[in-house]
């Protein structure tokens, strides 16, 4: 469920007409929806009920705007992050620090340090050699890390092969035959707590048995790990919950997937973590455009110009990603039609051969289910503005991230003296 819907004839977001945002922002625009972040975050909570105190950490790199974290905050939502930056992100939203894990296969020493310092509640280790160093870092700052091991099961998630993350080619966790191992070396290490698990095995899955697999694995791993001695109190689960793209997905819903989990992991005795993304920020967020131009093209079938570019959204150039294309104040009229932003690629093309809403020039338009992986994904290629993010609240809205222009871009370059 999404707040963006018609009323009188024009696409509105909440209680907010899109034409006026256009006018007064301008497009190319990301508009978020308050109302449905918040159900989003409620839905998920509400799907993990049965288990004792879960822990939710919002997946940062789905969509790192400041009010959006602030929003989850007050959700009671800690945060996963995968960088210092995310982190500094994480707490000036309010987050609590003992509520944020640390993930990815690339911690620096300094991100380490600067995560100690903050005091926050897990690192997620992805090598041995990570943690190491992790326990000599904490160790010279008299502090100890407490730390989670990231296996990879080696289980297919059926997503692209982009956003695909637990099969033994990618590069995220450690093998899971060698997890035992490794995990029984660093428990016990000078400056590290070892106290569980973790895994995620990719983005926009589909199906619960991927994950369901992946779950039975490591509850095999709990069992083995303990008849050696040691302790596991937490078990990180990821994400990678789908979200509907096309009117016909039909992905698993949290409550499908809150049940699956309890039944899997009966009998652990261990703090779950999850670490939804996609699944809350997904459809809270629309991508608004205004039609350049409608261009004649070869077979009929003509190219529709709009101000977005591959820049301002990357999916679709990245992964072939599909995000349904709808007019503002549709007519009732259709068209088959290729839909293509202004950058300098044959890549920068939403859409080909799509039956949509018919539209013409300075139309307004929408891209749908771009609140997340959308704007954190943007950049200033071709010297473009860096894309604006609008926030809705009821019938109000205010500018959560400004419009960089090129000349603020400009500004920041030098050229030496030694070239004048």
């Amino acid at each position: 469920m999404d707040h963006f819907t018609l009323k009188d004839g024009i696409m509105h977001a909440e209680d907010v007409p899109l034409p006026l945002i256009a006018a007064q922002v301008e497009t190319p625009v990301y508009v978020y929806s308050r109302a449905t972040f918040i159900r989003h975050a409620q839905v998920f909570k509400d799907a993990l009920s049965a288990l004792d105190n879960p822990h939710i950490a919002f997946a940062i790199k789905a969509n790192p705007n400041l009010a959006i974290l602030r929003i989850l905050a007050r959700e009671g939502y800690g945060a996963d992050v995968v960088s210092a930056g995310e982190l500094d992100r994480a707490l000036a939203a309010g987050m609590r620090p003992e509520d944020i894990v640390f993930s990815g296969v690339g911690k620096t020493p300094e991100e380490m340090a600067h995560a100690l310092e903050k005091d926050i509640g897990q690192f997620n280790v992805e090598s041995e050699e990570e943690g190491r160093e992790l326990a000599i870092v904490a160790e010279v700052m008299g502090k100890t890390a407490h730390a989670a091991l990231r296996i990879n099961p080696d289980v297919d998630a059926g997503t692209h092969e982009k956003i695909s993350t637990g099969k033994a080619e990618n590069k995220f966790g450690v093998p899971f035959g060698r997890a035992k191992g490794i995990y029984m070396r660093l428990n016990g290490l000078s400056g590290l707590k070892m106290r569980g698990l973790a895994l995620h095995i990719g983005s926009q899955l589909t199906s619960l048995d991927p994950l369901e697999a992946a779950f039975t694995k490591v509850g095999g791993l709990i069992d083995s790990i303990r008849s050696s001695g040691a302790e596991l109190t937490h078990i990180d689960l990821g994400g990678g919950l789908g979200v509907a793209y096309r009117a016909e997905d039909d992905p698993p819903s949290p409550a499908a997937y809150g049940a699956m989990v309890a039944r899997v992991t009966k009998g652990w005795n261990v703090r779950l973590m999850f670490e939804p993304g996609r699944v809350i920020a997904g459809n809270a967020g629309i991508l608004l455009t205004r039609v350049i131009r409608v261009k004649p093209g070869g077979g009929n079938v003509p190219f529709v110009v709009v101000d977005a570019a591959m820049n301002d959204l990357a999916r679709p150039a990245m992964y072939d990603a599909y995000h349904d294309f709808s007019a503002v104040e549709p007519s009732g009229k259709r068209m088959t039609a290729h839909i293509v932003g202004p950058v300098c690629e044959t890549g920068d093309t939403f859409a080909m051969h799509r039956d949509t809403d018919h539209v013409a020039a300075n139309d307004l338009a929408i891209f749908r289910t771009a609140g997340a992986y959308g704007a954190t994904m943007a950049s200033t290629y071709n010297s473009r503005s860096l894309v604006p993010e609008v926030l809705v609240d009821g019938a109000r809205y205010a500018v959560v991230a400004e419009r960089i222009k090129p000349a603020a871009i400009l500004a920041a370059e030098h050229v030496p003296d030694w070239l004048d």
